[in-house]
């Protein structure tokens, strides 16, 4: 099968709006999607991407006020790679998270930081024929925005167990190491997953920890090709769900690392046009009846995209 790459990266804050203000005003992401937590709708469901949320953009938060923060560990993803033009995107990215008063990391063709929450990121200036997917921000100049999801680093204390279930998901390596790193790639996206020596500590899900990484399958079809190979190497994998914007199954990678399979349709304009993507908030058709409770309930966000002219 050949899955397209990443198809988005899910995580949790314990506040959503400095959440927001992190992504969309510091990293100039888009905020296409204002919903709730599915199996939680007390709580935000936030996502952020590219102009129109296209896969391997899109990075999404569950919001769980005052969650205690986590800790990447065995069997957990702990960084997100997102691709830039060059070294002097990654300059301009050092000047400006230096100024919010965000320590950068930088390194041969690459850049690291971590948000407020301790999730961490790294910037890498690569080369790739993929389509950059880049957000517009009146105050990043397009030449510097950040263009999707390289891939993701996860922690695995024996990769090998992995091997034979990310080959039959169509990952290559080039017979290169268990650890890989592993690309997966389509027709138009590539996206890469490597395993490291995790620490001593094991995981803890909380605020600033990643809880699953999602790839991207073309259609209904290929997401249950998908499930029938993970269902075919042991793996417990959901039914087909739903989540209006995608369709998705899940299972464990023998690793442990959460894995997501997620339809490319019918995306984020299915209940809302381009121009306005994220500035109402959008129920699944379950919670419509409630509404009323749930926006009393839910604090109201103030979006840092609203108040600076676009850029064009």
């Amino acid at each position: 099968m050949r899955l397209q790459g990443l198809h988005h990266v899910t995580a949790i804050t314990a506040d959503a709006q400095a959440n927001v203000d992190f992504y969309v005003g510091l990293l100039g992401l888009r905020l296409v999607k204002k919903t709730v937590n599915f199996d939680a709708p007390d709580v935000y469901h936030l996502y952020y991407g590219d102009e129109l949320g296209h896969p391997g953009s899109v990075l999404t938060f569950f919001e769980f006020p005052g969650a205690a923060r986590g800790r990447a560990g065995d069997g957990a993803v702990y960084r997100l790679q997102w691709r830039v033009a060059d070294e002097a995107a990654l300059e301009f990215w050092t000047q400006r998270l230096e100024s919010a008063g965000i320590a950068a990391q930088p390194g041969d063709g690459s850049l690291r930081f971590t948000d407020s929450e301790g999730l961490a990121h790294e910037l890498l200036a690569v080369d790739v024929p993929d389509e950059p997917l880049v957000a517009r921000a009146s105050d990043i100049p397009t030449g510097y925005a950040l263009r999707g999801f390289h891939g993701v680093r996860a922690y695995a204390r024996d990769p090998e167990r992995s091997v034979a279930l990310l080959r039959d998901l169509g990952f290559d390596n080039q017979g290169g190491p268990a650890a890989g790193p592993w690309q997966l790639g389509g027709e138009r996206r590539r996206a890469t997953i490597a395993y490291d020596e995790p620490p001593e500590a094991v995981a803890l899900q909380g605020a600033g920890s990643v809880h699953h990484v999602a790839w991207a399958a073309a259609d209904d079809d290929e997401l249950l090709e998908g499930r029938a190979i993970a269902v075919g190497d042991g793996r417990h994998a959901t039914d087909v769900i739903d989540r209006e914007y995608f369709h998705s199954v899940y299972f464990r990678e023998p690793s442990g690392v959460l894995f997501e399979l997620a339809t490319l349709p019918p995306g984020f304009t299915v209940d809302e046009p381009a121009e306005s993507l994220g500035e109402a908030l959008k129920l699944p058709p379950q919670y419509e009846a409630h509404r009323s409770e749930l926006e009393r309930r839910l604090t109201p966000l103030v979006n840092p995209r609203a108040s600076l002219p676009r850029a064009p």
